[in-house]
């Protein structure tokens, strides 16, 4: 029973440079998943956009994702569960906290951009921990560049090997559709459909006349051309190769007007990885485990404006998860019981009654989570790979309204949880400090902030460049480390003592001072030493 239920999830993220069409690609998936009736309009002008998996206000009226929207459906017997992230570099953290809760990612580039930074930075991830990925073209239906093009980019500047699944016929105003490689179909494009239709063409084989008829004797003696070509230097397309990593299939189409999404979806629930083994700093955990375990990725405040409320995203890693059980929380020692959790259909949420590996459940949570905490039914685990790194900006928190002095606590509290940024308390004088990755993060927590909690804030600059995890096996001379650099010392939100430097310099000059202190880049030192 829980093989069978594991074999049929598919739990992936969809992850994408800015723009280059990630949540409409997200809203066309549930279409043709039958999760929603009807696509959506994504306009042009980014202030008027919405799509399904965009429910903050501030995602409205910004026409960016900031928060990792969780959504699931089911197709073809299999229950896939969507993880559509933010595409802004500013929020790369919360993308890379739920890069670790999926087992395989679509990645989604413009075919008119190409390879773009923080597309680059995503796949850095991915590479990093093998996670299989399927690369998505978009936009064929403007001008952009060569196919085969795009492919070397995408070997070069990704570092992965690729095979193209489907292959396009045409690009821009030239665009006819896309030919599938495998079984010899031809699925013929048509802009702004508004629901899935079956405008496919079977063929004996390429050389069929039927495709010059189709498509004009230009475009298909091209077709042919190109598909020799592919056959003649690509290797056979290898599932296990994809699925250490290594190879990426591709497929081109057109997301705002449903194309070349189906041919794509057919392909990840055949060939996507079912849920994946979890590293703890104790031992890996095994999806068919028969007791329970899962760890929390993500925690959003005021997912619903009108009821407050508070959801922790718990990926479910081996067992079964049952509603009204109790599951230990490690971290706290203590027995929890959840009476409603929930699966979601971006805002739209419905109670689970119970859950298996692969899937995202929404818990509610009076205060008691964290980022990267763990639910057992009562071994001690430490799921690892979630961590804090080091920001890149940081900035003072100030409160404008002293009388709103302890909804601005409790604000930038939960949202710092939440993993909106980092927090970091400065002692004597409740000093906080916010370190963020990008300037936009502080626009959203002050826009946050006087909208969820009537908090007003704003943000001084100060004089620090580096946040520095700090540990010495002497405590004398850690102690000593903190009472006399105490003006450099901050807590975060774990109590977890960091060097708050203002330069390289400064941090080098500290470390040879006391050599005996270590400076670490990430708050999970303590549990990679331990797994070590």
């Amino acid at each position: 029973m829980l093989q069978n239920e594991i074999a049929k999830r598919r739990t992936f993220g969809i992850i994408s440079h800015p723009d280059a069409g990630k949540t409409t690609l997200t809203e066309k998936l549930l279409l043709f998943g039958g999760a929603i009736q009807k696509a959506g309009t994504v306009k042009r002008n980014k202030a008027e956009k919405t799509a399904t998996s965009d429910f903050m206000e501030i995602e409205k009226q910004r026409g960016i994702s900031v928060a990792t929207s969780v959504m699931g459906f089911t197709y073809k017997e299999h229950k896939v569960n969507i993880l559509d992230t933010p595409g802004h570099k500013d929020f790369a953290e919360d993308t890379y906290r739920t890069l670790t809760a999926v087992d395989s990612v679509i990645l989604v580039v413009d075919c008119v951009k190409g390879v773009e930074e923080q597309t680059k930075k995503l796949m850095q991830v991915c590479r990093m921990r093998h996670t299989p990925v399927i690369i998505f073209i978009n936009k064929m239906d403007r001008e952009g560049k060569d196919p085969f093009d795009l492919l070397e980019e995408l070997e070069k500047e990704l570092n992965i090997y690729t095979r193209p699944l489907t292959w396009p016929i045409g690009i821009g105003t030239t665009f006819r559709g896309v030919y599938h490689l495998s079984n010899h179909t031809l699925n013929l494009f048509s802009a702004n459909k508004q629901n899935i239709a079956d405008d496919y063409l079977e063929i004996d084989s390429i050389n069929s006349e039927v495709l010059d008829q189709t498509v004009g004797k230009l475009q298909a003696a091209k077709l042919r051309d190109d598909v020799e070509l592919i056959e003649t230097v690509s290797e056979p397309f290898d599932v296990s190769l994809y699925k250490a990593g290594y190879l990426a299939p591709v497929f081109f189409g057109s997301a705002i007007n449903n194309f070349g999404v189906q041919e794509l979806l057919d392909t990840f629930v055949e060939i996507a990885p079912e849920p994946q083994p979890r590293e703890t700093s104790e031992r890996i955990i095994e999806p068919a485990e028969n007791k329970f375990s899962g760890f929390i990725f993500k925690i959003h405040a005021n997912l619903d404006p009108n009821h407050r409320d508070r959801i922790a995203f718990c990926r479910i890693c081996s067992g079964k998860f049952q509603r009204n059980t109790f599951y230990y929380h490690t971290r706290i020692n203590k027995k929890l019981k959840f009476a409603s959790p929930t699966s979601f259909m971006a805002d739209t949420k419905s109670l689970v009654e119970e859950a298996y590996p692969g899937d995202v459940i929404g818990l509610y949570d009076a205060g008691n989570f964290k980022i990267g905490d763990t639910l057992t039914e009562g071994e001690e685990l430490h799921f690892i790979g979630i961590p804090s790194f080091s920001p890149e900006i940081f900035k003072e928190l100030e409160n404008r309204d002293p009388l709103k002095t302890k909804q601005l606590e409790k604000g930038i509290s939960q949202l710092s949880d939440e993993g909106v940024a980092q927090l970091f308390t400065q002692n004597p004088g409740n000093r906080k400090i916010i370190g963020t990755v990008g300037e936009l993060q502080f626009e959203v927590i002050q826009f946050r902030l006087l909208n969820e909690y009537g908090a007003s804030a704003a943000f001084r600059p100060i004089n620090v460049t580096r946040a520095k995890w700090i540990s010495c096996e002497d405590e004398e001379i850690y102690n000593r480390f903190i009472r006399t650099q105490a003006s450099k010392i901050a807590y975060d939100k774990d109590q977890k003592p960091v060097f708050l430097a203002a330069s390289e310099w400064d941090l080098n000059y500290y470390a040879k001072q006391f050599p005996e202190v270590e400076f670490h880049d990430t708050s999970e030192w303590d549990l990679l030493t331990k797994k070590s």
